[in-house]
C-alpha cells in the first residue's frame, strides 16, 4: 500500500510540529513499555494451575535471586510442586518464551506509535538563479488507519501474553509428567533390588538342593534363571531410573553440582476420592488457552478484513502543499504556493486480490477454530475418562491385589516352614508377587500422569505425551506371563 505524503513550508514547520503534538499522543494512545513486558497478566492466567511464581529474569540481581531461591529448595527432596518452582526460576527455554513476549510488547508500542515526520530542504542552483524548497512530509493514510492498527496490535500482543502462558502450562506439565514417572522408575528399581537379593537366596537354596540330589538339574535350572533375570531387570531399572533423572534434569535447568538433587522415594498416594467433573468440557471449552489463541487470531483477522475492505480502492494518495521561493538575475525573488493531489486510478487492480486473501485467511482461521473446539470437548472427554479409569485401577491394586498378595505369601511361608510346600511353589508365588507390586507401581504413575493429561485438556497446558504406553503395555502383559 502506498502511503501519502504533505509537504509543508519551512517556514512553519515548527508551527505545525506543535499542533501535531496532541494528535499525535491522541492517536497513539499515549502507548508505552510496561514494567514487566505483560508476564502479570502470565501470572494470573496461569497461577490456579502451577501454584508458583513466574518469573522474568532481565537483570543480575533477578538471577541472583532466583539462584538462591533454587538452592533452597534443592535442599529437600522435591515434589512434583518444588520441582515445577525450580522449572520455572532456572528453565532458560521459558525465559526465551518470556523473551518472546517482551518483543511482542515492542511490537506493540511500534504499531501504536504515527510515523514520524519527514522534514527536508532542497536548493537549486544555475546561472544565477536558485530555487530553495522546504517540505514536511508524513503518512496520511498511516495515520488515518493508526487507530485500527494499533487496536489489531493489542490483539495480537493479548495472543502472545497466551502464548506465554501456554508455554509455561506446557513446562509445568512435562516436569510433573517427569517427575512421576522418574520417581515412579526409581520405586521398581528399589522393588527389582530386594527382589533381587530373594532370588538369589532362593537359587543357592536350589543349588544346594542340587548338590545333595534333591532336585534334578532341570528344575535347577528353573530356579536360578529367576535371579539371572532378576539381575537382567533390575539393571534395566536402574537405567531407566537414571535416564529419567536426566530428563528431569533438562527440565529444570540443572548442571554441575545441582545434579545431585534429591527426589521423594514414592509417588503421592491416591486421593480418597476422584473430584465428579460432569462440566469437564463446558470448563475445557472455557479455560483452554490454545482456544483463547485461536479466538484472538480470528478477532484480529476479522479487524483486519473490515480495514483491507475500507482501503481497497485508496492504495494511493498524496496531498502536496508547495511553498517555492525562486530568484532569478532579472526579476525580483517571488514565491510559488499552491498544492498537488495525486491518486492512483484502480483500473487493473481494484484490490479484488488483497480483499479475497483477507477473506480467504479469515475463513481459515474460523474453520481451525470450528475444528479445534470439537477435539477440544472430545480430548476433555476422554482424558477424564482414563482418568476415572486409572484411579479405579490403582485403588483396586492397593486394597485388594496387593494386600491379598501379603497374605498369600505369609500363609506359603508358614507352609513351608512346616515342611507343607516347596522351595519351587514358594519362588513361583515370589515371581507373581513381584509381578503385582510393579503393576501396582506402574497404576499408580499412570494415575498421576492421567490427572495431568486431564490438567492439560482442560487448561491448554500440552497434548499428553503417550509415547511409553506401548512399553508399559508389553511390560504388563510380560508380567502377567510370569
Amino acid at each position: 500500500m502506498t502511503s501519502s505524503a504533505c509537504r509543508v513550508s519551512g517556514r512553519r514547520f515548527a508551527e505545525f510540529r506543535l499542533a501535531a503534538v496532541p494528535l499525535i499522543l491522541a492517536l497513539s494512545g499515549c502507548a508505552g513499555f510496561s514494567p514487566d513486558a505483560g508476564l502479570s497478566a502470565v501470572a494470573e492466567m496461569t497461577a490456579p494451575s502451577i501454584r508458583s511464581d513466574v518469573v522474568f529474569i532481565r537483570s543480575d540481581e533477578e538471577a541472583a535471586r532466583a539462584g538462591a531461591a533454587v538452592r533452597r529448595l534443592l535442599g529437600a527432596p522435591l515434589g512434583a510442586g518444588s520441582a515445577v518452582a525450580i522449572a520455572l526460576l532456572n528453565n532458560s527455554g521459558l525465559q526465551a518464551s518470556y523473551n518472546d513476549l517482551a518483543l511482542a510488547e515492542t511490537d506493540l508500542v511500534a504499531a501504536s506509535l504515527p510515523p514520524n515526520p519527514v522534514f527536508a530542504v532542497s536548493r537549486i542552483a544555475g546561472d544565477g538563479a536558485s530555487e530553495i524548497e522546504r517540505q514536511v512530509v508524513g503518512d496520511i493514510l498511516a495515520l488515518a488507519t493508526l487507530p485500527f492498527r494499533s487496536e489489531i496490535a493489542r490483539d495480537r500482543f493479548r495472543q502472545a501474553q497466551l502464548r506465554a502462558a501456554l508455554d509455561t502450562l506446557r513446562l509445568a506439565s512435562e516436569v510433573r509428567r517427569a517427575y512421576y514417572r522418574t520417581v515412579a522408575a526409581g520405586r521398581r528399581a528399589a522393588l527389582l533390588a530386594d527382589a533381587q537379593g530373594t532370588a538369589a537366596a532362593l537359587a543357592q537354596l536350589a543349588g544346594k538342593l542340587g548338590d545333595t540330589g534333591a532336585i534334578s538339574k532341570l528344575d535347577l535350572a528353573r530356579e536360578q534363571v529367576f535371579a539371572a533375570e532378576m539381575v537382567a531387570e533390575l539393571a534395566a531399572a536402574r537405567q531407566d531410573a537414571a535416564s529419567g533423572r536426566e530428563r528431569l534434569a533438562r527440565l529444570l535447568g540443572l548442571s554441575g553440582a545441582d545434579l545431585g538433587f534429591r527426589l521423594s522415594d514414592r509417588l503421592p498416594p491416591l486421593p480418597r476420592r476422584p473430584p465428579a467433573l460432569a462440566t469437564v468440557e463446558v470448563d475445557a471449552i472455557g479455560h483452554r488457552i490454545d482456544l483463547q489463541i485461536a479466538r484472538i487470531e480470528l478477532e484480529a483477522l476479522a479487524k483486519s478484513l473490515d480495514l483491507t475492505e475500507a482501503t481497497r480502492f485508496v492504495t494511493m494518495l498524496e496531498l502536496a502543499g508547495l511553498d517555492r521561493r525562486t530568484v532569478e538575475p532579472q526579476t525580483s525573488p517571488f514565491r510559488e504556493r499552491g498544492f498537488d493531489i495525486a491518486f492512483q486510478i484502480p483500473v487493473f487492480d481494484g484490490g479484488e486480490v488483497r480483499l479475497r486473501q483477507a477473506a480467504e485467511t479469515y475463513r481459515r482461521a474460523f474453520n481451525r477454530l470450528t475444528d479445534k473446539a470439537v477435539n477440544v470437548r472430545s480430548e476433555a472427554r476422554d482424558a477424564y475418562r482414563v482418568y476415572r479409569s486409572s484411579y479405579d485401577i490403582a485403588r483396586q491394586y492397593q486394597r485388594e491385589v496387593l494386600p491379598l498378595r501379603s497374605v498369600i505369601m505369609q500363609e506359603m511361608q508358614l507352609r513351608l516352614s512346616s515342611m507343607q510346600v516347596d522351595v519351587f511353589a514358594l519362588v513361583t508365588e515370589e515371581r507373581q508377587r513381584i509381578a503385582s507390586q510393579r503393576a501396582a507401581i506402574d497404576a499408580l504413575r499412570d494415575f498421576w500422569l492421567a490427572q495431568s493429561d486431564l490438567d492439560d485438556a482442560v487448561n491448554g497446558g500440552g497434548a499428553a505425551d503417550r509415547r511409553d504406553d506401548g512399553r508399559v503395555a508389553v511390560a504388563r502383559a510380560a508380567d502377567a506371563d510370569r
